[in-house]
Parts: C-alpha cells; structure tokens; sequence
C-alpha cells in the first residue's frame, strides 16, 4: 500500500491537470537565487494533498543537466519542538553535494515548522512504536518532493542520490525497501527513530521493535545504502546502529556500515556541520563512486 501510495502521489505531480495537483497550487521556485550555491526557496509536493512543502534547492553554475540529490532531514515526536523547527539547511552537506556536480534539493516534510500541516510519521507511543509505518510514510514525502524536481529540465531524471538524516534516514531506508527507479544510492546518517527516550542520552524506545523493522526494509531493498554514525552518537549508538545495520543486511539489503570519528558534543548532528561533513568526506565520496547502474539492479 506504500508503495502505491507514493506511486499515486508521483502520477499526481507528472499530470498537471489532476485534482491532487491543482490541491497543490504555486510548485516551484518562489524567489531568485541567492548565495551560497544558487540558493532559491521552492515549494514541492507532498503526501498531505492539502498543502505544499517548502524546499530549497542548491545548484552549481550552469545549465546542467545535474543530477539530483535530497536530503531527508531528522525530526522529533514533540509537538511543539516540531512547529518551531526552522527550515532545514544542511548548507555544509549541499555544498559538498553540488562541488561534486549535484543540484541538491533539502524539502521540509509535512508536520515541521513553516509547512506545518499533518503530521504523517507519527510513531505512536514508546512501547508500542510503529517504526515501519513512520518509516514508509517518510519514504512517501522524500518521493513526493523528489518527483517534481526530477521533471525539470536542469534535472538529470536517472541517477539520484538520497541522503537521510535521524528520522529522514529511516525513511530513506523504507525507501529503498521499494526499491525505487532511478535512485542510485542512499546515505543514511544515523538512521532510526525513538531515540533520546524522554530526553535522556542513549535512551531508545523500544528498540528490538527498531531492528525488527530494519529487517522489514532489507528484505525487498536492491538500493545500495551507506549507513554512518559518529563515535559519540547517543541517540543511536554505534552499537545499537550496527545492529540495526546488521538486520537490514540479514534481510537482504546492501549496506556499508561504518562508524565515523566523534563530532562535536553530540554526534548525532554530525551532518549538520561543516566539521561534521568534512569527517564524513571520504565515505561521502566512496558512496558517490560506489552508486550502482540503474540497468544493473535486478527488478
């Protein structure tokens, strides 16, 4: 049903004329550029047909065609924090990205400040927490806002890059378990949900329900996925990330599984800093060679 959810939702973006995409007046760019890296607000599609999600897009000079990368940003359970979250950035990751030629799209998902709406990946309660179904309905936004973006004519349509933060690299774990076209490889950051359990470090709601669900993804996952973690990481250990690493690949997925140098005082932030990102660099650029031929993936 995920699946064909966010079929339904990529059909509604292609055909202009539909009923859920005129639900979604105003798409697409909604200013001029700016610094750094060609900097512009969008506005993509999401799941929540009732309203649109702000996005900005990262490009490098020229005409391109480039391809696409999108970074899945991390969330949190707490209402309020949700709605006061600002719109994620990631300018040390996009800048990377796009000095390595890739136009870099950073959507906010429905539930999370200015887009506000629905929130969609609603986890449940601690104990009874529904992984799978936060994870595919975080898959569903990154597709959504992808596929609008892949229609543009500086966009190289094959050959995309997902890469996901926390919560959004959970997500992009339940996107590759429908082994989505035209994505190439997927970076997870420090993937998962449920940490820092009423804000404590190294505190995780039920995590054997975690790793179940991490097998859930590997088994139809073809994707090959870079999952990483800093050393000092205490919302989701390395412990407790090669575990659920060791699930996915159980299940059948491909995933290289590497523990990164400590990062600041938390490293679960790793990715938001231009420190955090330069520690990741060589792994960074082993994933980008490693990306697999959309022609080589067996369907």
């Amino acid at each position: 049903m995920q699946l064909l959810k966010a079929l339904l939702v990529l059909v509604a973006v292609g055909a202009v004329c539909t009923q859920g995409a005129l639900a979604q007046d105003g798409l697409g760019p909604q200013g001029a550029e700016a610094e750094p890296n060609r900097m512009q607000q969008w506005r993509v599609p999401s799941p929540a047909m009732e309203s649109a999600a702000h996005a900005l897009l990262f490009r490098p000079p020229g005409d391109g065609p480039f391809p696409l990368a999108v970074i899945a940003h991390a969330s949190t359970q707490n209402v309020l924090r949700r709605a006061q979250m600002p719109q994620p950035e990631y300018r040390a990751l996009a800048a990377w990205l796009v000095a390595r030629g890739f136009a870099v799209l950073v959507p906010e998902r429905p539930g999370h400040g200015a887009t506000g709406g629905r929130y969609l990946e609603d986890q449940g309660g601690c104990d009874e927490a529904n992984y799978a179904r936060a994870g595919r309905a975080t898959a569903d936004a990154i597709a959504a806002a992808a596929g609008v973006l892949r229609k543009a004519s500086f966009i190289r349509p094959e050959g995309m890059v997902v890469v996901g933060h926390s919560a959004g690299a959970w997500g992009a774990l339940a996107l590759a378990s429908e082994n989505p076209k035209d994505v190439s490889a997927i970076i997870a950051f420090a993937p998962g949900r449920g940490g820092h359990a009423d804000d404590r470090p190294n505190q995780v709601c039920a995590p054997h329900t975690l790793i179940s669900a991490a097998a859930k993804f590997g088994k139809a996952a073809r994707v090959p996925v870079t999952w990483l973690v800093a050393a000092n990481d205490t919302y989701f250990s390395p412990e407790l990330s090669r575990r659920m690493a060791d699930a996915f690949r159980g299940g059948g997925g491909k995933a290289w599984f590497r523990v990164l140098a400590a990062s600041g005082s938390e490293g679960h932030w790793l990715p938001e800093s231009e420190a955090g990102v330069k520690i990741a660099g060589p792994e960074l650029d082993r994933a980008l060679k490693a990306r697999m031929p959309i022609a080589a993936r067996k369907r």
